[in-house]
């Protein structure tokens, strides 16, 4: 089975930028800010999941990442943004893990660019296969 690896490098209320790498693929990601796991606003817990294909009514075909410790449909999707609500940010997440070519700013806003491009990117270079995301906190 291939492995993924998903750096996280950075946290602030805008989100959790890191990159995601495998050998021959790199890009950037964008979770929620850590707010202690918790349901639709938090990023997933540092660890090893299993990543399936799985088919969303919202996404089409996409990736899910299983057994995440009190969370579900963790999916790996495009979209731009991932901040803290509570506090004014827009986000694109409820504890998904969205997929780009770089970080930058949209609305004055931390977001992660080139998504849906990105996705297609990822899942056509890993053709569809599972594989194992080792998620690791890298500050």
């Amino acid at each position: 089975m291939r492995e993924v690896q998903l750096w996280r490098m950075k946290r602030s209320d805008h989100g959790t930028e890191g990159l995601l790498l495998t050998a021959g693929f790199k890009c950037c990601t964008l979770e929620l800010p850590w707010r202690e796991n918790q349901r639709s606003i938090s990023c997933i817990p540092a660890g090893e999941y299993e990543v399936r294909i799985r088919q969303s009514p919202k996404y089409g075909t996409i990736y899910h990442v299983k057994k995440v410790p009190d969370r579900s449909y963790i999916l790996i999707h495009a979209g731009n943004w991932a901040g803290d609500v509570s506090k004014g940010f827009k986000t694109h997440v409820n504890g998904c893990i969205l997929l780009g070519k770089k970080h930058g700013f949209l609305v004055n806003q931390r977001a992660v660019l080139t998504s849906r491009v990105y996705v297609r990117k990822f899942m056509n270079y890993m053709n569809l296969k599972e594989f194992k995301l080792e998620v690791m906190e890298a500050f």
